[in-house]
């Protein structure tokens, strides 16, 4: 096995921890499963065919907690990527270590039943059900990878903070155009019973998506979106990574 060090984890080394998995309660379970039922009967009919296919190719249950070991195994040899467990919210260079290194950062605690529909903080089932099953496609991990890295060699907060937009309406809120319709692939669509219905129902506006619209877009993390962009093809995402390093650093 790699060291940290060997692997580029050196900034990510103080947040890794290991899943404990005996500590999940029955409840908890029951709870994931509630949570799972609900979010999947929404994504069987608006998720891509590439999330669904990466739901089952990493053995997601629906009725316990996912071992994040296991699904790490099945990742790596479909794509190159593991499932590293995390302690919560990590500064942005340890992530991008972490993507750029081919190791998606997991929270391994889950929301309470009093916060079912929302949590400011990503947990598991954010981070395992709105993320993981699309790292299954290989287009897309290795465009997640290639983000790590560009983002680890960019200086200066500003860039950082314009390339966090390409991040935020791909990988966590994006759509594609699929088989004559919106699909959804971005976690924080996938993961979220309200933004879901929004795009279902009309409820923001769907741009085709440019690398210069993305990156003059505004952010807002604490309101709905009124507007999301939708690619064609995963093979877009790759150029739309390197064409966004251009235009930031020219700017």
């Amino acid at each position: 096995m790699r060291s940290l060090e060997e692997s580029g984890l050196i900034a990510a080394k103080p947040f890794l921890i290991e899943q404990d998995y005996a500590r999940y309660s029955a409840e908890q379970h029951g709870l994931w499963s509630e949570l799972v039922a609900r979010r999947m009967a929404q994504l069987q009919q608006c998720a891509c065919r590439e999330y669904l296919e990466g739901w089952e190719a990493l053995g997601l249950e629906r009725e316990r907690l996912p071992r994040l070991a296991e699904v790490s195994t099945r990742l790596e040899a479909r794509t190159g990527w593991k499932v590293q467990p995390v302690s919560g919210f990590m500064p942005s260079r340890a992530f991008f270590e972490m993507l750029g290194a081919k190791r998606f950062p997991t929270t391994t605690w889950l929301r309470s039943r009093e916060s079912m529909d929302y949590t400011p903080e990503p947990d598991i089932l954010h981070d395992a059900l709105g993320h993981l099953p699309m790292f299954a496609e290989q287009r897309f991990a290795d465009a997640v990878a290639e983000y790590g890295r560009v983002c680890c060699e960019i200086e200066g907060e500003e860039k950082l903070e314009r390339m966090g937009r390409l991040y935020w309406y791909t990988f966590e809120f994006g759509l594609i155009r699929q088989d004559g319709k919106v699909k959804v692939y971005g976690s924080g669509v996938a993961s979220s019973q309200e933004e879901c219905t929004n795009v279902l129902t009309g409820g923001c506006e769907i741009c085709d998506f440019t690398v210069e619209a993305v990156l003059n877009a505004t952010v807002k993390v604490d309101e709905i979106h009124k507007r999301l962009f939708a690619i064609t093809s995963f093979a877009e995402i790759m150029g739309a990574v390197r064409e966004a390093r251009e235009l930031v650093e020219a700017s």
